[in-house]
């Protein structure tokens, strides 16, 4: 055998990978806690201990008596999970890639310039604005709206928190998904002209001193690569062809598909509903593609069929990256006294985001 021929790694076929992770599991017994959102893929999400949305998984974890909190997700939900777990508690996220392309559209740059820039034109942002962060964002974004008076929502809160920040100060700057925000306040009877887009990329956002001063909800140009993908017209064709299907769809998809929709929600709404709705019944879902084969596979036993909105395949990428080798390699790690790949946010910046937090679970 030539030495290159003997040096050539040797393929781990999934199969072990799930033994090892097995194994891991149990060396480390109660010492451990793995997360597993729900658009995670199935070779991860099986290992779980607790499953969810990321909120409702960083504070299972926290309540643990877990000493490795390893979070198959993206990097602002480990995050939010070091945030709210116990000084002596480590978390871990299998593989730093995993990060969140609509997290990343506001960095603290360019929301603390957009704050500026908003003082400029309004005299005092901070007397005059609440500021409001989607869980889908960078611990330093929550500290921003900590010492500013704001708030940190979810897709199932947000309408909650919007009513708080508005008793608070006229006006609110939504980050990072328009999506939401905008569904959101629609909800609550806030007609389409009273919002605004800030794009970040420019002076003032884009827009007049006019149109910031005239604005209640200035929302920020981001978005959900996954969920923009869906589109009225998936809703026509699919409906054509199926009558009497029920659409659901989760509000970081557009305004136009939200308002098409049947029910829209939180991803723990669209499984409640669909699991609380009459077997037989078809639904279409405007979501990650992970959670909706999973619905697919766990309610056809009662007849339901449970479709994809949209006709191109489209999962959560970054959340994609965290696989049974990524997995298997943390625990081992663990096992072996090794800490690889822990998250750690600042002591000063967790405790400002931790204000914003804990603004939000009081509502």
């Amino acid at each position: 055998m030539s030495t290159q021929a003997a040096l050539k790694p040797t393929a781990v076929s999934d199969e072990e990978y799930q033994a090892r992770i097995e194994a891991a599991k149990a060396a480390l017994g109660d010492r451990l806690a793995i997360l597993g959102h729900h658009y995670q893929r199935e070779e991860v999400y099986r290992h779980a201990h607790y499953t969810g949305d990321s909120l409702m998984l960083s504070r299972q974890a926290a309540a643990s008596q877990a000493d490795f909190i390893v979070f198959c997700g993206v990097h602002f939900m480990a995050e939010v999970a070091d945030i709210l777990s116990r000084p002596e508690q480590v978390v871990i996220l299998p593989d730093l890639s995993a990060g969140c392309s609509m997290a990343d559209m506001a960095n603290l740059a360019k929301v603390e310039r957009a704050w500026r820039e908003l003082g400029e034109v309004l005299g005092d942002a901070d007397a005059a604005i609440t500021p409001v962060t989607y869980i889908n964002s960078a611990a330093d974004l929550k500290a921003f709206c900590g010492r500013h008076g704001g708030i940190v929502c979810t897709s199932s809160n947000a309408r909650a928190v919007l009513e708080w920040s508005y008793e608070r100060r006229g006006k609110v700057l939504f980050f990072p998904d328009q999506h939401l925000g905008r569904n959101t306040a629609h909800t609550m009877g806030m007609p389409l002209d009273d919002m605004v887009v800030w794009d970040f990329d420019r002076p003032l956002g884009g827009l007049t001193p006019e149109q910031i001063r005239a604005a209640r909800l200035i929302l920020w140009k981001g978005f959900c690569s996954v969920h923009q993908m869906f589109r009225p017209e998936h809703i026509d064709r699919f409906l054509e062809q199926h009558p009497g299907t029920r659409v659901i769809a989760h509000p970081e998809c557009s305004f136009e598909v939200c308002r098409k929709a049947e029910f829209v929600g939180s991803t723990e709404y669209i499984i409640r509903t669909i699991a609380e709705s009459a077997p037989g019944t078809r639904w279409l879902v405007g979501t990650e593609l992970n959670l909706v084969q999973r619905l697919h596979e766990r309610f056809s036993h009662e007849g339901k069929s449970v479709h994809f909105m949209s006709p191109t395949i489209c999962m959560c990428s970054t959340m994609f990256r965290i696989d049974a080798r990524h997995l298997c390699e943390s625990l081992e790690n663990l096992v072996a006294g090794r800490i690889v790949n822990r998250i750690k946010v600042p002591a000063d910046e967790a405790q400002e985001a931790r204000t914003a937090l804990d603004r939000m679970l009081a509502l």
